[in-house]
């Protein structure tokens, strides 16, 4: 993964090959993000999402932690009236549910702590790979917010209502085992390994049907959700049953080699 830039800025981006990689760049003040990371973030989603040869995105920050979440002084600041409330106070939100619903599957490269509204961008992402010395906790219950209903029901669907409660109701900081135990980590590492785990599951994943990839992770999104369109997901598995995906699977298994998708 790249150093750190020498001034911060809105999210860098790069793609090599079938890989994207974002990488949020204010490290002088924990990738807190600002009104502007917000909008970068959602063209970049679109700019992924209309590139075919991009397959996985990897989503991380520059120097010691992941990110602090969102700018408390821009919320506060927003809540002077109701209007500017109900428009800018949910952009967060829209990038959160944005991140989870992208097409393509997510990791999220946790090189540090991730905090606040942070934990709910990262948990967004399919997957989360952690260093071993990452903490997180989830400050709302001390700071008095209530937070939004998708990042409580994104909480509570993936890590369990327990869980949420725990975080959401104590405000306590827990450390990368915890992380891993609860299943907010998907994976720990050492920070010399960090690298080598991000890659290879960034690897598997680029290699798998994109297609019937991204169909399946909106399936289980909806699943989670309690909203499954139930038509559509029939519709999706009987047309990869026809489909050149499907074909070029079942050759390369009996060719005994990877597929070429």
């Amino acid at each position: 993964m790249s150093g750190p830039a020498e001034t911060a800025s809105t999210p860098l981006f790069e793609i090599n090959g079938a890989r994207a990689t974002i990488r949020l760049n204010r490290p002088k003040h924990l990738n807190r993000l600002q009104p502007d990371d917000l909008d970068a973030l959602m063209e970049l989603f679109d700019r992924i999402e209309a590139d075919p040869a991009v397959r996985v995105l990897v989503l991380t920050g520059t120097g010691r932690a992941f990110s602090a979440g969102y700018d408390l002084n821009s919320v506060a600041a927003r809540a002077t009236s109701a209007i500017e409330q109900k428009s800018a106070g949910s952009a967060f939100e829209i990038v959160v549910n944005r991140l989870e619903d992208l097409a393509v599957p997510t990791i999220c490269r946790l090189n540090g702590g991730v905090y606040g509204g942070a934990t709910d961008l990262a948990l967004a992402c399919d997957f989360r790979i952690g260093v071993d010395s990452c903490v997180m906790f989830m400050p709302a219950a001390r700071l008095g917010l209530h937070y939004y209903k998708s990042g409580i029901k994104r909480y509570v669907s993936r890590l369990g209502a327990d869980n949420a409660r725990k975080l959401f109701l104590t405000a306590e900081k827990i450390g990368a085992a915890e992380m891993l135990r609860i299943g907010y980590l998907t994976a720990m590492a050492p920070i010399e390994a960090l690298d080598r785990e991000v890659d290879r599951l960034a690897t598997v994943l680029a290699g798998n049907a994109p297609v019937a990839m991204r169909g399946m992770k909106r399936a289980i999104n909806e699943f989670a959700h309690g909203r499954l369109d139930e038509d559509a997901a029939d519709q999706r598995a009987r047309e990869s049953m026809r489909s050149a995906e499907i074909k070029e699977g079942i050759r390369a298994f009996s060719e005994k080699r990877p597929p070429k998708f």
